[in-house]
């Protein structure tokens, strides 16, 4: 199997899978106890602490273990919200962040605060100038991921960052999907708390940490118990999930150049194809299409075609859909593909329908193949229009 969705969860790797063995059947003792195999086990896990910590540009004393992502931005949301219980009960926050996120502001909103969710623009992103315009004086918290799950839009975390530089409101961000893919340390992006993952760079699941920075003070705990991870986070930690975490984000650090200039390689393969593959891939669909669609929507299907053949052979595809969906957003092109009725299109034009010959043509069908189409369902003569389309090309 050739498994691909690492935004999802990524493998364990060897080495990593590895170092848990070791902690788990050689220095499994627990880090609070005091005798010996103790205080080996608490050195082991400062080790990994300091591992992980410089992975992220941190202090180990900024780091906090949890169990997950979702633990890490439920704890930050809340003790944020605690913290400026004095300065309001408003939290800014987008309608794209991880359900570990919207769920517990959610939840707060059902507890007496209030909420402003912000909309992504045509390319998936956040501006600062929108939380700018959100922010009021009761604002506690801005919640505003690194980069997005599904998507991959990074958002501009430490522009949001500087904005808040001096207000009071507390700024976190889930950083689970950029640790160790995307550049970045916890010092520059500027946020109070940031939440990381093991399981998306290659240690298993169980395990995550969150940093906390200067401005946040007297952190509430999520949960009360012992004095664990400085009595904030009690629980023995689970030093096998650690070790392999420290020994992923080792691998990640060491491999990331490499592993960066593969990445930019199969980029520049995807915009060779696009470019010079992708356009005549589209003539093959335009000519498929054109054998499926009749009559008016087949005519409203190849002028779309045609549009974004148009774009790719200047940019890319990401590109042309937009540039399309900005011009026309309820184009015909979108109402064929989601199967919706299409509207009733005003008669052509001759010149016009000329001019959807030779864009058709343009496409890789036939001169005399496209006038019979466009003939057909604009009601002008083929003859006519294959001299005039002629003429024009």
């Amino acid at each position: 199997m050739h498994y691909l969705d690492h935004a999802a969860t990524t493998p364990v790797s060897p080495q990593a899978a590895q170092a848990m063995v070791e902690v788990m059947t050689e220095h499994f003792a627990n880090p609070s106890a005091q005798y010996a195999a103790g205080r080996a086990a608490r050195e082991r896990l400062d080790r990994d602490r300091a591992v992980i910590a410089g992975a992220l540009g941190c202090r180990p004393e900024e780091l906090f273990f949890t169990s997950c992502g979702t633990e890490g931005d439920n704890w930050a949301i809340r003790a944020a919200m605690h913290q400026n219980r004095r300065v309001g009960r408003h939290i800014v926050t987008t309608a794209i962040e991880h359900s570990g996120v919207l769920q517990c502001v959610k939840q707060l909103e059902r507890e007496g605060c209030t909420a402003t969710y912000l909309h992504p623009g045509p390319d998936g992103r956040i501006t600062a100038e929108q939380v700018r315009a959100a922010l009021r004086e009761d604002t506690a918290l801005v919640s505003v991921m690194l980069v997005n799950n599904e998507t991959g839009a990074r958002l501009p975390v430490e522009e949001i960052a500087a904005l808040l530089r001096d207000r009071p409101a507390l700024l976190h961000t889930d950083a689970v999907q950029g640790f160790l893919k995307v550049p970045f340390t916890a010092g520059g992006l500027g946020a109070d708390y940031a939440v990381i993952s093991a399981h998306k760079v290659g240690g298993p699941k169980g395990a995550g940490a969150l940093y906390i920075g200067g401005r946040a003070k007297n952190t509430l705990p999520l949960l009360f118990g012992g004095g664990q991870e400085g009595g904030l986070r009690p629980g023995t930690e689970a030093t096998a999930q650690i070790a392999g975490f420290a020994k992923a984000a080792e691998l990640r650090l060491e491999g990331r150049e490499r592993n960066r200039a593969h990445l930019e390689a199969l980029v520049q393969e995807e915009r060779t194809m696009l470019f010079y593959e992708a356009p005549h891939k589209l003539r093959d669909t335009l000519r498929d299409m054109a054998e499926v669609f009749g009559g008016e929507r087949r005519l409203a299907l190849c002028r779309e075609l045609t549009k974004i053949h148009e774009e790719i052979t200047r940019t890319t595809l990401c590109e042309a859909i937009e540039l399309y969906r900005e011009k026309e957003p309820k184009g015909e092109f979108v109402l064929v593909i989601e199967g919706a009725p299409p509207k009733k299109e005003p008669g052509l034009t001759f010149s016009e329908a000329v001019e959807l010959v030779v864009q058709m043509s343009a496409c890789g069908v036939s001169l005399s193949e496209a006038a019979k189409s466009v003939a057909a369902d604009s009601g002008y003569k083929k003859g006519e229009l294959y001299r005039a389309a002629l003429e024009k090309r």
